[in-house]
């Protein structure tokens, strides 16, 4: 065979090769898995930590609700019982281009105490649990490392579960943006608001991340 005859069908190869590489990295490129612009986060009553996130900029909306358990359609009263498997949460929406889903999980560690298991202060049982409800195993890597590297700045173990999101579901009307519709309720002023205040502390100290 000639060199000429040759040529053509060699470069057919190479052609034919490249395609196909390019093919595969596109398919892997479109299917691999990304954090999202949500994460869904249980720290104690939900009140607290759906005032503490919307102080956050890049935060578009925090919704209260409850996730974890075993019951549909649970509510408020059924959920205070312990007895559901949820735990009190609230489902933050963010923008991707102003603050990431792992900058919105490192915040969560100054939001609550995540060393107390199945408590937040006075709030006892289940449903205050620390919880992260991830939707993809890049968002559970990113808890995960979060939560490792949380863990230097407390001296007991964290105890915060990272679990699969089944299901939210969104609390009653009146506890949503609790904090802001009611901050002269007793429980805002002597709960709320110092835990507010203790976290604004927490950031301006640590900067920006």
């Amino acid at each position: 065979m000639k060199i000429g005859e040759f040529a053509p069908t060699f470069t057919s190869v190479k052609l034919r090769a490249c395609i196909f590489l390019s093919l595969v990295v596109t398919f892997f490129a479109m299917n691999a898995e990304e954090t999202g612009s949500r994460t869904t986060v249980g720290g104690g009553c939900f009140w607290c930590v759906d005032a503490v996130y919307q102080t956050v900029p890049g935060i578009l909306r925090v919704t209260s609700g409850y996730a974890g358990g075993n019951v549909a359609n649970p509510t408020y009263e059924q959920v205070c019982t312990g007895r559901t498997g949820h735990a009190e949460v609230v489902q933050v929406e963010f923008d991707p281009a102003k603050i990431s889903y792992r900058q919105v999980i490192d915040l969560f560690w100054q939001a609550h105490d995540p060393t107390t298991p199945n408590r937040q202060g006075a709030d006892v049982g289940p449903q205050y649990r620390s919880i992260i409800l991830y939707e993809n195993e890049a968002e559970k890597t990113a808890a995960e490392s979060s939560k490792l590297e949380a863990q230097a700045h407390f001296k007991d173990p964290i105890v915060t579960e990272i679990v699969p999101l089944k299901t939210f579901y969104p609390a009653e009307k009146y506890h949503q943006d609790f904090y802001n519709k009611n901050p002269s309720y007793p429980y805002s002023e002597a709960v709320i608001r110092p835990k507010l205040e203790k976290f604004e502390k927490a950031v301006r100290e640590k900067g920006p991340s």
